[in-house]
């Protein structure tokens, strides 16, 4: 039984809510959760699956709609590894990167892990793209210069395009990529560990979110910059 849904209270009722998927499990069955949830809340699901004589694995994924369409998302597995062993022909028809990092609630702490890194980049990006343009430069042909230097990057290369070309139809939304912070600064304060950029970052999305953003592309953080250059790209 594979669910992947937006955010944790939708996994909670699909699993435990009424006529729920627990209700309806027979001992032995696999409870595989590829979505973007709290690892706190994720051991206590799997937690409450094992009780049944069942194996949960968390397993969400990272590649967006590209990587889904071609089978090659990155899938982050948090379980036991007999479990993980017992899904891996089916993680193998969705993706390429198929890592087991741990137990239960690690494959989300890895996924809230990479949307830090993505958040961060995807800004850094933006920064260097709006500085670069106000400054009289082509955006255009200074990605194209970074893109064979160090800067190089993923980010760089498709939402730094996405950026100059406006193209901000969603791939990965920005009221998804605030969930996901959100997830990052609450188990940080859990843990007594600061993440001062991903604080700032998740800003820029609330700004965007707050002037009507919320269902772009996460790569529009770039107009919260923007904003606060007085100036857009391509002026």
């Amino acid at each position: 039984i594979i669910t992947m849904v937006p955010d944790t209270p939708q996994v909670a009722d699909v699993l435990f809510g009424e006529n729920g998927v627990a209700s309806g499990l027979s001992k032995g069955k696999l409870v595989i959760d590829m979505s973007s949830i709290s690892p706190i809340a994720t051991k206590e699901f799997a937690g409450k699956i094992n009780d049944l004589g069942c194996d949960y694995l968390d397993a969400p994924v990272s590649g967006g709609e590209v990587g889904a369409k071609a089978a090659s998302l990155t899938i982050m597995v948090g379980g036991e590894e007999k479990a993980f062993e017992r899904a891996r022909p089916i993680f193998e028809k969705m993706g390429k990167n198929i890592t087991l990092v741990g137990p239960n609630g690690v494959g989300q702490t890895t996924k809230v892990a990479n949307q830090i890194v993505v958040a961060l980049t995807i800004e850094a990006v933006g920064e260097a793209l709006v500085f670069a343009s106000k400054a009289g430069a082509d955006p255009a042909k200074v990605r194209q210069a970074l893109m064979g230097g160090l800067a190089a990057s993923r980010i760089l290369e498709v939402h730094g395009e996405r950026m100059i070309k406006r193209t901000f139809a969603p791939g990965f939304r920005i009221e998804l990529h605030q969930k996901d912070l959100n997830l990052a600064l609450e188990g940080a304060k859990a843990l007594g560990v600061s993440l001062p950029n991903t604080s700032t970052t998740q800003q820029l999305f609330n700004s965007c979110a707050a002037n009507g953003g919320a269902k772009e592309d996460h790569s529009a953080l770039v107009r919260a910059l923007e904003r606060m250059a007085g100036y857009e790209m391509g002026e």
